[in-house]
């Protein structure tokens, strides 16, 4: 009985003076618009993350502090993560920042269109993962039939282009599921409200493909009526950046210009080579690309050049084809510098 009187005395005393070592640090703390940076990566102990915390001036007492935690039951409840203390802080509001899970957030746009190497190339230029990881990631067999259902090589074309915020203790996979799961989402909306006789990996695979096409946004229901023109009359799509992504699949070493061999060499991606649709998406398609392939326009039309000024000319035979490559793509008048055909020569 008298163990247990002792024990609720000293109690009192220790959150008698907790609760006037905050009210002290509250009334005369400095504070200030100024923040400290701190990390709590995995594995620290609270005694750690304590000491750290002194050593950094965000408080003065590590001892103190551990005593707090241990008072408000909160010593293993803090969470990893990338915080912004301000100046001045109360311990307890320490304790709270800490427990809150609120870590530095930041935004990373991937845009419309990007491959996976690029997707993982960039995050790699922002520091926060390698190009090889997350490609290991989107090849994860076992993550992809968990999220699709789906018997493919990778998740390209399902990394869905939008802007995404992480934090330095993001796992690689946590950011890879978001886009997924994104993608998934966006694409149910749509099949709602335009259902399509195409299966969910075809849709994705020409989508891509009228990605990397489109220029204008205007005509990119114009490009996917072309290749759904095409696969009807059982002519190959011969689309140029399937070129460009079989050749990057196969050497991994991305390539900006189209040689004529390049044209003519296999690859499971070159629609040159290949009739229907290549292997596997070539990008990764955003909304208006996803609903241009299952809404195309009525067209004729069976052809495409680019006028290198972002739009794009379609003809509906062969003969007005040529016409206009000729007058874009050839004719140094109508290229001024901007078609494959100048790169290669710089190149050579």
């Amino acid at each position: 009985m008298r163990k247990l009187l002792s024990l609720v005395v000293v109690s009192i005393v220790l959150l008698s003076g907790f609760v006037a070592w905050n009210a002290i640090a509250f009334l005369y703390g400095s504070k200030s618009k100024n923040e400290i940076h701190f990390e709590l990566p995995k594995g620290r102990t609270f005694n750690q993350v304590a000491r750290e915390l002194k050593e950094k001036s965000v408080i003065t007492n590590d001892r103190y502090f551990y005593f707090l935690a241990r008072l408000l039951d909160k010593t293993t409840k803090i969470r990893v993560g990338e915080y912004l203390i301000p100046e001045g802080s109360t311990p307890q509001e320490v304790l709270d920042i800490l427990v809150s899970g609120k870590s530095i957030e930041y935004p990373i746009t991937i845009q419309e269109g990007l491959n996976m190497y690029e997707i993982a190339n960039l995050l790699a230029e922002k520091g926060f993962y390698s190009a090889k990881e997350f490609l290991e990631v989107c090849r994860d067999k076992n993550l992809i039939r968990e999220l699709l259902a789906e018997n493919i090589d990778s998740l390209e074309g399902y990394l869905f282009p939008d802007t995404y915020k992480v934090t330095r203790f993001t796992e690689v996979d946590e950011l890879v599921r978001a886009m997924v799961v994104n993608f998934l989402a966006v694409y149910k909306d749509l099949v709602m409200n335009h259902p399509v006789k195409m299966k969910r990996h075809e849709v994705v695979t020409l989508a891509s493909i009228v990605e990397k096409e489109t220029g204008a946004p205007d005509d990119r229901t114009i490009i996917s009526s072309v290749f759904h023109n095409r696969l009807q009359k059982k002519m190959r799509l011969q689309s140029d950046p399937t070129i460009l992504y079989g050749i990057l699949d196969k050497t991994g070493t991305p390539k900006n210009n189209i040689t004529r061999q390049d044209i003519k060499s296999y690859t499971k991606y070159n629609t040159y080579r290949v009739n229907g649709l290549p292997y596997g998406p070539i990008s990764n398609p955003g909304e208006a690309a996803l609903r241009a392939t299952m809404r195309p326009d009525q067209t004729s039309f069976l052809y495409f050049v680019s006028r290198n000024d972002g739009t794009t000319e379609f003809t509906s035979n062969l003969i007005d084809h040529n016409k206009a490559v000729r007058q874009y793509q050839i004719l140094r008048s109508g290229r001024e510098g901007k078609s494959w055909r100048d790169l290669h020569k710089k190149n050579n």
